[in-house]
């Protein structure tokens, strides 16, 4: 199964936080990363004192359900240390979200795939278009061309490219 992730970071050092993300996901059991996005500066979407994001999206193979996917990325995420506070939208060392995983849509109480807010999400929308296939479909919403296209970059910055 291919599954789009997003990563995003905003304290401790983001660039080393998304490295760091991407080499334990690589060692996810029957997980490879296939490629990842460059990687974007965005604004963040919550309380406005907090610095700059760091964004990327990675496709990944596995062979993980999407729960098991689901646990192991929040694993990471802990292991890098996140501090879920309550507070939606704040700043943390790193956020993986499941975007997308095959063309499935999922509505279970720990998991919503497609993601909630994709389709408005720049910070995801423009590193996704950037590794997808051209003719990608996010169910339920359309094509992702369609979706990049209806959807300002609002200040979105790639700053490398790896």
């Amino acid at each position: 199964m291919i599954a789009y992730i997003g990563l995003g970071s905003n304290l401790s050092q983001p660039r080393l936080q998304l490295e760091n993300a991407r080499q334990a996901m690589q060692s996810l059991a029957s997980t490879r990363e296939i490629v990842c996005s460059s990687y974007y500066r965005s604004a963040p979407m919550g309380p406005a004192d907090q610095p700059d994001y760091v964004n990327a999206v990675a496709a990944l193979e596995t062979a993980l359900d999407p729960l098991e996917l689901l646990h192991a990325l929040q694993a990471i995420e802990n292991a890098q240390g996140r501090v879920r506070t309550g507070q939606r939208w704040g700043a943390r060392t790193l956020d993986l979200d499941i975007l997308l995983y095959g063309d499935e849509i999922i509505d279970h109480p720990e998991l919503k795939v497609p993601h909630p807010g994709i389709s408005q999400r720049e910070f995801v929308l423009y590193p996704l278009q950037e590794i997808a296939p051209e003719n990608l479909v996010i169910p339920g919403l359309g094509s992702l061309a369609e979706l990049v296209a209806s959807c300002p970059t609002r200040g979105l910055n790639r700053i490398n490219h790896v």
